[in-house]
């Protein structure tokens, strides 16, 4: 009884003011979801890379 008053599952359409854009296609999806999120740790990993190449640990 408690999961039916749960936001998720309140009845009804759009609240006030709401104007929801066109939705996203496959291509889109996974590009925002996927690639993205990999071309931004790549990014990370090779900065990250390169600032250690610089500094070298003196014996």
């Amino acid at each position: 009884m408690m999961m039916l008053s749960s936001p998720a599952f309140a009845a009804g359409g759009l609240d006030d003011g709401e104007q929801p854009g066109p939705g996203l296609s496959v291509v889109e999806t996974l590009g925002l979801f996927v690639a993205a999120p990999v071309v931004l740790y790549l990014l990370i990993a090779g900065l990250v890379m390169v600032g250690s190449r610089g500094s070298k640990k003196h014996s």
